[in-house]
């Protein structure tokens, strides 16, 4: 069945003519304008389907959808009823209800999405280099205190078959890493990281492509969740990839945006689509913007997901392994989280004579590791070049590697890790 979206700007009979020729449509959303009409009655009258309409025309779209068997929406209307913006908050409603929504020279389909056959979190993020994995590992180190997850990654360097990591038993070491760097292996994978900081299972699984929406075009994350379920782990976390994610409709997601990402990005396009689903928001890097921007943000996570509950934190490096006493070189993806990252790590007892942002950037990299001179270790996010450009250059000189972790921290007076907890014991004890 099909829900057809008609403004006033449009005369009446125009608009019966056109839901005719659609055909097959259970009713209508009146999204505004009123040139061409006497009242929203007479459309009632004049298109021969029942016709919702709100002041605020996503509301009644919302429950149209809800209260029909809705397989499309089309859109009938025009400018000035509807502009770009308007249009890409009714994609992301469509997509939220898994529902296609097409119109005179554009088409949104949505992945369908399966469900998992055992208690899961989903963690996605707004963006690349958002902080998801952090979070995610994070997400994973708490849970694991009242259950036993499994992690499910996707990522653009993951294996093309399932790859199964037993972080709670498996040490990963830098000489470890480096030999699967060298056979061609994508060491520095969201799996290898995630087993690393969370010491919990975890697969990874390919994917390549990601649609404005957030679905990958291909991945294998079918035959990942598949392993994923017949292990004895009682909890699955589905991370995603930038921004996008499975196409799994997961009992319980995290959404994960940074502060310092264009506002547009996050109120506009499919921004909503995915704040829409979140029961927890983590706004990631709150400390690196003004007041300003971070009180917008906040005004339309509100908005768009009044039920969610939002943290604003910071991230504090977290070094897995000591480095009070030692000399080092920091290297991490981000120049400008490198002044606090230093300052925390010297709190630790360290002292960094040396760093560089440019993880992500091989031959600045090179560069920046030609001047680190007279150092006991190397500290390093496990990203990018950690492994087959960090980790190799400090093994080759008899040069500790010492990978860090990214933890959020609240900067806003509430407690992330007891919302998880939460979080996830409502989820077990709701599956039990």
């Amino acid at each position: 069945m099909r829900l057809a979206l008609i403004d006033g700007e449009h005369y009446p009979g125009v608009t019966a003519w056109a839901i005719k020729k659609l055909g097959n449509v259970c009713c209508a959303v009146f999204l505004g304008g009123s040139e061409k009409i006497g009242s929203i009655e007479e459309v009632e009258r004049k298109v021969g389907v029942k016709v919702y309409h709100s002041p605020n025309y996503l509301n009644a779209i919302r429950r149209a959808l809800e209260e029909n068997e809705v397989e499309e929406v089309v859109d009938l209307s025009d400018e000035p009823v509807l502009n770009y913006e308007d249009r890409f908050k009714i994609a992301s409603i469509c997509m939220l209800y898994g529902v296609a929504y097409r119109g005179a020279d554009f088409y949104f389909k949505p992945s369908p999405m399966k469900r998992l056959g055992k208690p899961s979190i989903a963690i996605i993020g707004t963006g690349k280099r958002v902080g998801k994995t952090a979070v995610s590992g994070f997400v994973a180190r708490i849970l694991k205190t009242i259950a036993r997850p499994v992690i499910v990654t996707m990522g653009r360097g993951g294996p093309e078959e399932p790859e199964l990591i037993e972080g709670e038993r498996f040490e990963i070491t830098p000489e470890f890493l480096l030999k699967l760097a060298e056979n061609g292996k994508h060491a520095a994978s969201d799996h290898f990281e995630d087993a690393l900081t969370s010491r919990v299972t975890t697969i990874g699984c390919r994917r390549c492509g990601g649609g404005m929406a957030g679905f990958p075009f291909f991945d294998v994350v079918d035959a990942g969740v598949k392993l994923a379920e017949s292990l004895p782990n009682d909890l699955i976390i589905l991370e995603g990839s930038g921004a996008t994610f499975p196409a799994y409709k997961a009992d319980r997601y995290v959404v994960v945006v940074s502060a310092d990402q264009k506002l547009d990005f996050i109120r506009g396009y499919f921004g909503p689509f995915r704040l829409a689903m979140a029961d927890i928001v983590v706004v990631t890097r709150a400390d690196s913007v003004g007041e300003e921007k971070m009180k917008a943000l906040e005004n339309v996570i509100h908005d768009t997901n009044p039920d969610a509950d939002l943290h604003l934190t910071a991230f504090r490096p977290r070094p897995l392994g000591e480095v009070s006493g030692k000399r080092l070189g920091l290297v991490m993806t981000s120049g400008e989280a490198l002044p606090k990252a230093k300052e925390y790590l010297e709190m630790l007892g360290a002292e960094v004579l040396y760093n560089s942002g440019n993880l992500s950037k091989r031959p600045l990299l090179w560069r920046d590791l030609g001047g680190f001179e007279g150092i006991d270790a190397v500290a390093v996010e496990l990203k990018a070049a950690a492994v087959d450009v960090v980790t190799r250059w400090a093994l080759e000189r008899g040069i500790e590697v010492i990978y860090l972790d990214n933890e959020p921290v609240n900067i806003d007076g509430k407690d992330l890790r007891s919302a998880v907890l939460t979080l996830g014991r409502s989820l077990l004890e709701g599956r039990a």
